[in-house]
């Protein structure tokens, strides 16, 4: 990652963030293309690759046509030839056409060729709701991938993240399902020189004693308001953002369930077979005779995607956090 001319300084948005990664992964490496609908000409459904059709050209960043299935498919092949394609799916309930190439190709390839190649393919996706959208733009499909072999899924929740852990995505031998929080896009903050973390490291975002609250994307910011709620009633919320769903980096999970005996997992995907699912159930593997409680979720419900309207009851919030830290304290 030598290149990071485009690297914004001092404070940005999570999506100039996210621009300025992809400007400087198409410096650095000429190999590096970009792939998607209107993600040219246009910029990207919401600007996200904003110039860089002008910057690099319509050889390296490529509008496609209306096709998921025959996006993610270009890209393998690109990527059998020694190109790092970095492909955008333009929402995330777009994810269904191209599952079949997803699942059944670019996760199994290195597997199905001994090790000998990999396909360095990332996959860009917009996910969760909070933008008035309808169902499918607003859906969290992340679960679906992390319970693929062969595949690794991030999701940042800050511009710093935004741009390191996409140029790590674009760096991986792996192929990176690369979850963007779209509500988050116009968050603000501060770009490091440097990445504080490698790609598949959680971060503890805030420290506390009484309840962990393990959470990704969008709900990060959810949970660091519910952990200053929280503190104003005498309660210590520790907040830890996963950053990558596969692998989950258990060991900062379990360092911090250790010290404050309980934990509550915050998803936006529904409650059924989600994230939240799985992390319970290491931790009861793991912690069981540690924890004082257990493990709790504040999810989506387990229905469709809801209207624009009903949204709000569907995304968890401060409240139904601190519902759950209540719960578990009260054990």
């Amino acid at each position: 990652m030598s290149d990071n001319g485009a690297r914004p300084q001092g404070e940005t948005t999570l999506a100039k963030a996210l621009n300025a990664g992809l400007a400087d992964a198409l410096a650095a490496d000429d190999h590096v293309v970009i792939m998607g609908e209107d993600v040219g000409t246009l910029g990207g459904v919401f600007r996200i690759t904003d110039g860089l059709k002008t910057q690099f050209g319509g050889r390296r960043v490529i509008d496609s046509p209306l096709a998921e299935s025959g996006i993610v498919g270009t890209a393998i092949g690109m990527a059998m030839r020694g190109y790092r394609p970095c492909v955008e799916l333009q929402f995330d309930g777009f994810n269904a056409p191209a599952f079949d190439q997803i699942v059944s190709q670019l996760a199994r390839y290195r597997a199905r060729v001994g090790g000998r190649w990999s396909l360095p393919v990332t996959i860009r996706i917009p996910f969760g709701g909070g933008v008035g959208s309808p169902e499918h733009h607003s859906e969290s499909p992340e679960g679906f991938y992390a319970n693929t072999p062969g595949l690794k899924v991030v999701s940042c929740s800050n511009p710093d993240d935004a741009y390191w852990m996409l140029r790590q995505s674009i760096e991986s031998p792996d192929p990176v399902i690369f979850f963007e929080p779209k509500r988050r896009y116009y968050t603000r903050g501060e770009v490091s020189e440097t990445p504080e973390l490698g790609l598949h490291e959680a971060r503890i975002v805030r420290t506390g004693a009484d309840a962990t609250l393990l959470c990704f994307g969008p709900l990060v910011e959810t949970c660091l308001d519910a952990a200053e709620e929280a503190a104003r009633e005498g309660r210590q919320l520790e907040v830890v953002d996963l950053r990558s769903l596969s692998p989950l980096d258990m060991q900062t999970v379990y360092e911090s369930v250790r010290r404050t005996t309980r934990a509550i997992v915050v998803q936006e995907a529904p409650r059924t077979q989600g994230i939240g699912a799985e992390m319970a159930a290491r931790l009861g593997e793991e912690l069981y005779y540690v924890m004082e409680a257990p493990v709790l979720r504040v999810t989506g419900w387990s229905t469709p995607y809801p209207p624009a309207k009903a949204e709000g009851e569907h995304i968890p919030d401060v409240d139904r956090i601190l519902d759950a830290v209540d719960r578990s304290l009260a054990y």
